[in-house]
């Protein structure tokens, strides 16, 4: 998985919604997740991720995850992310 530049294709999945309890992962209902989107870095994921949790900071309850997708896609992958 190289991307056109040369570089490591490291996918990362952003992804959130609303969660049953404050400290739990489970959500009330999977099919209102918000899937942001996928992106080719840590970097990019950690901005977007950043945006939508600070725009639901309103919202106790609601969560973003960062979900690293190279590493169930090719779990001998070693990356510092």
């Amino acid at each position: 998985m190289t991307a056109e530049d040369g570089k490591k294709q490291l996918l990362h999945l952003v992804f959130g919604g609303e969660l049953k309890t404050l400290g739990g992962t489970e959500f009330r209902d999977l099919d209102a997740l918000d899937i942001v989107g996928i992106y080719p870095d840590y970097q990019s994921a950690q901005t977007a991720w950043k945006a939508k949790a600070q725009a639901s900071v309103d919202n106790a309850h609601m969560r973003y995850f960062v979900v690293h997708l190279h590493r169930l896609l090719d779990p001998d992958t070693k990356a510092a992310d």
